[in-house]
C-alpha cells in the first residue's frame, strides 16, 4: 500500500489535527488495505494466507463498526457513507 494514500486516508477521517487511531481512521485504513488484497487475491487464486489476513481484516473493521454503531451513530453513517460500505 502506497504510503501517500495512508496518509491522505488519514487526513480525510481524522476527528482532530494529531488523530491516527481513531475508529473512524482505522476503518477508512483497513478498507484500504481490504481493496487493495481484494484485488490481489482475483489474480492470485490460492494465496490462502492473504486470504485468511484478509478475512481477518474484515472480521476487525467489522467490530470496528460495530462499536462506532454502538457509541455514535451518526458517525457511523457518514463513515459508511464516505467509503461506500452499506448500499
Amino acid at each position: 500500500m502506497d504510503s501517500t494514500l495512508k496518509v491522505k486516508s488519514i487526513t480525510d477521517f481524522r476527528l482532530h489535527e494529531r488523530d491516527t487511531g481513531s475508529a473512524d481512521v482505522q476503518i477508512a485504513l483497513l478498507t484500504q488495505r481490504i481493496n487493495h488484497l481484494s484485488e490481489h487475491l482475483a489474480k492470485n487464486k490460492k494465496d490462502l494466507n492473504s486470504r485468511r489476513g484478509l478475512l481477518m481484516m474484515v472480521g476487525q473493521r467489522r467490530r470496528l463498526l460495530d462499536y462506532l454503531h454502538r457509541t455514535d451513530a451518526a458517525r457511523y453513517q457518514t463513515v459508511t457513507k464516505r467509503l461506500k460500505l452499506r448500499k
